[in-house]
């Protein structure tokens, strides 16, 4: 494409926000990060790769925050905590990607890049029947753990997302657009941002 364009992706668990994403970037012709975001962090950071899977995407007590916000005088600390070294690493990997088009799905990449001109920032949401059937489709489970699953797995990423920005996972008046896929279809959800960036550019 043209127009420098970066998409970040926020996302129920199963409401398909990982495949819509991919596909934007296909029809887009852009780089897609996800689970690849993982091991980029891992090779530019050095660290292990791992230890990064283990803390995607997670609620952590340490003050990850005070990194990039500097609220806290550095005398506090005798060094970095490993929760700090990982969202320093992935914020920075985040800001370096940005230097090109891309899609990135989740780690709160549209705060971290709230000031870039050029970013579409989305949340895909759908109704619970539907990211049930997904997610029981995906990993072959009964619908009891499935609906455990969905609720675990949202407020691991509402809690981490709420405690890295001065946002609110979810909320509408966080991001650019909100899709309802489960109304939409994931083609249809795809094609209804790309009117969106098409639509933006023209402003």
């Amino acid at each position: 494409m043209d127009n420098k364009v970066i998409i970040t992706i926020g996302r129920q668990f199963g409401s398909g926000g990982h495949e819509i994403g991919e596909k934007l970037a296909k029809k887009l012709g852009i780089k897609f990060y996800d689970k690849e975001l993982i091991k980029l962090i891992a090779k530019e950071s050095g660290l292990c790769e791992k230890v990064l899977e283990s803390y995607d995407e997670k609620p952590t007590n340490s003050l990850l925050y005070s990194i990039v916000m500097d609220v806290y005088p550095s005398v506090m600390y005798s060094g970095p905590t490993i929760d700090q070294q990982i969202y320093q690493a992935s914020y920075d990997s985040i800001r370096k990607l940005s230097e090109n088009s891309c899609v990135i799905v989740g780690r709160c990449a549209d705060y971290i890049l709230r000031d870039c001109p050029e970013l579409v920032s989305v949340f895909v949401h759908a109704n619970s029947d539907f990211r049930a059937a997904r997610v029981a489709a995906e990993y072959h489970l009964p619908d009891a753990k499935v609906r455990d699953m969905l609720i675990k797995t949202d407020k691991k990423r509402a809690s981490y997302y709420n405690f890295q920005s001065e946002k609110k996972w979810g909320m509408a008046s966080s991001y650019n657009l909100c899709v309802e896929s489960s109304a939409l279809g994931i083609d249809g959800s795809v094609d209804l941002i790309l009117d969106y960036i098409k639509y933006k550019n023209q402003c």
